[in-house]
């Protein structure tokens, strides 16, 4: 039997500083729920296969789309629809909860130095 315990996501938080690098705090259904720190720009990406929701815990954020920008902030989420390209952006540091599809890749299509191939559980 699994073990059922609660989770404090500002604990979590609390355990990584770095930016672009979700980790992983559960599971369910087949999507990971990953936690996130963004600051800066990240690269234009897609997900051909993967449907995202991104739930902005603490700051904001604006997610960029080729036709326009969504800004975001504390208590507010998007979904960003498989095949559609996106970039987040920010000035400040935002804390994110992310709900993918385990096979998610972070940067989808575009490889880069922000690609995470084996992501940490916390």
């Amino acid at each position: 039997m699994a073990t059922i315990e609660k989770i404090n996501l500002a604990d979590k938080l609390d355990l990584f500083q770095d930016h672009w690098n979700p980790r992983v705090i559960g599971e369910l259904n087949g999507q990971f729920v990953k936690l996130a720190k963004f600051t800066g720009n990240f690269v234009w990406h897609k997900h051909d296969n993967e449907d995202e929701l991104f739930y902005v815990i603490e700051g904001s954020f604006e997610m960029e789309l080729r036709d326009r920008s969504v800004e975001l902030h504390e208590g507010e989420l998007i979904i960003i629809p498989r095949g559609i390209e996106h970039r987040p952006k920010t000035t400040k540091e935002v804390k994110i909860m992310l709900f993918e599809p385990v096979s998610t890749l972070n940067t989808g299509n575009a490889k880069s130095d922000f690609t995470i191939k084996k992501l940490d559980r916390i």
